[in-house]
């Protein structure tokens, strides 16, 4: 048992050692039946005398905290709950002002039987076995740091992936790879964001975005999104910062039209401002050609692309990247260094291996087909059996849909009505930062499997039925 006593200043020795083990006894630290060191071993540990820890051992015995067993030993014998109350006092430090401005993230979601909450793959389709011995293969033992850039042959693989997936341009050298797009944004605030700056983020839009830039001390403003993605007009001219997911919108699924994109380009050059592009789940189209990348249509180096392999592979291996103009990108190498130095080598290896091998590109046409049909089932029950209660927002990619209503409706009674018949859903106005009269659910049809999606859907049919009376 490693149990630290400590016996430092003045006062009676044998009191301190009851106390300290009274205390980690209540606390729950010893548990009860664990054997406590004999009382020679103990005192020739602390340095006293063994008739110090007897006594002590004694005061526990008779108190009930203790008892012995003939040539055994010494054991806790008290059961009772641990003493809450001995826990450390808050103490008087806060977080600084504009964190506790931060809206606090939603709870997670208890696990229903059908999970049709967005921004979660199937995490069975993944190849495991494939990914498991590239791993072990890519795992080698290391006494230096890595770049933070990310190792030099992912960065290689991520520029061709990119380059010939979704057209965007960017050598080696302009590839920075994250911990997951999370990071990359937050990397992005730490380089651009001053306090008090404006970021304008779409709205209905992603949430950890908005929730990250405002933890950098960004006033964060929402700027609608009509079927053409965000209206540049109503983008704050005080703007230095615009994030906006241009090939699938989050949460509604559109694509931003050409136009659209060429206006936001020339507003960033007016007003001297970035463009954040999160390219959120482009890889899974189920019809046209994705439009060009804004990154590809950047003359002016405004533009920092941040993609993810979260979606692609899985949420927990947290790998992801960005490109960035090259003016940005030693203060975002500094960035990565300062707050966690480099990502894990291995798994960077892995990706790079599984890339060059072909085998990422056959694991997204497999998947793709997959997502494909489920795609088709929900855009079907769209339009059948759901049309009386929602329309369907056009979109053609990513792993879920945006449902409308197209008249009255109590949406928070309905989302609590299917959680009771065991489906998960979120509805739409849960992506807007101020009270929203948009009215409808997202579907998302990534976690949950082919087989159980018709029911699924069946359940809230009837559960939408139900509430509309």
């Amino acid at each position: 048992m490693d149990l630290h006593i400590s016996l430092e200043g003045r006062g009676d020795r044998t009191d301190r050692i009851y106390r300290q083990l009274r205390d980690a006894i209540l606390d729950g630290r010893l548990r009860p039946g664990e054997r406590v060191p004999p009382s020679r071993e103990l005192a020739r540990d602390l340095s006293v005398a063994r008739n110090t820890v007897a006594a002590a051992y004694d005061r526990l015995v008779g108190d009930g905290f203790l008892a012995g067993r003939s040539g055994a030993g010494t054991f806790v014998s008290y059961g009772g709950p641990p003493a809450l109350s001995r826990r450390a006092p808050a103490g008087p430090l806060r977080p600084t002002a504009r964190f506790l401005a931060v809206p606090p993230d939603a709870s997670p979601t208890p696990g229903a039987r059908f999970d049709l909450r967005i921004g979660h793959p199937d995490a069975s389709l993944f190849p495991l076995a494939t990914w498991r011995r590239l791993l072990a293969r890519s795992v080698r033992a290391s006494a230096e740091y890595d770049d933070p850039s990310g190792l030099p042959s992912l960065r290689a693989a991520v520029s061709r992936h990119i380059g010939l997936s979704r057209s965007v341009r960017a050598a080696p050298a302009d590839v920075l790879v994250t911990a997951g797009a999370q990071q990359g944004l937050d990397l992005v605030a730490r380089v651009l964001v001053e306090p008090g700056a404006v970021v304008a983020v779409e709205e209905p839009g992603y949430r950890p975005a908005r929730r990250l830039f405002s933890s950098h001390g960004a006033r964060v403003a929402g700027v609608p999104v009509d079927a053409d993605g965000i209206v540049v007009d109503r983008i704050p001219a005080a703007a230095r910062l615009v994030y906006v997911t241009p090939s699938h919108q989050h949460p509604l699924g559109t694509a931003m039209s050409l136009a659209r994109r060429t206006a936001l380009l020339a507003w960033a050059q007016e007003h001297g401002a970035a463009i954040v592009e999160d390219d959120y789940d482009s890889e899974f189209r189920y019809s046209d050609r994705p439009l060009e990348p804004l990154q590809s249509l950047d003359r002016t180096g405004r533009v920092i692309y941040v993609g993810s392999f979260s979606k692609t592979l899985l949420p927990s291996l947290r790998l992801g990247f960005l490109v960035a103009p090259e003016a940005l990108r030693p203060a975002l190498r500094t960035a990565r260094a300062l707050a966690d130095w480099h990502g894990e080598p291995a798994a960077q290896a892995a990706l790079a291996a599984f890339i060059d091998e072909g085998l990422l590109r056959r694991h997204l046409r497999r998947v793709s087909r997959i997502y494909a049909a489920r795609h088709e089932l929900v855009v079907r029950a769209a339009a059948g059996p759901l049309a009386p209660w929602f329309a369907p927002v056009p979109s053609s990619a990513g792993l879920h849909l945006a449902l409308r209503c197209t008249g009255p409706a109590d949406v928070g009674a309905l989302v609590r009505a299917l959680r009771a018949a065991e489906v998960a859903v979120e509805p739409l106005s849960h992506f807007y930062a101020s009270p929203a009269e948009d009215r409808g659910l997202a579907i998302g049809f990534g976690a949950i499997a082919t087989a159980d999606l018709p029911a699924a859907l069946d359940r809230l049919t009837d559960t939408a039925a139900a509430i509309s009376g």
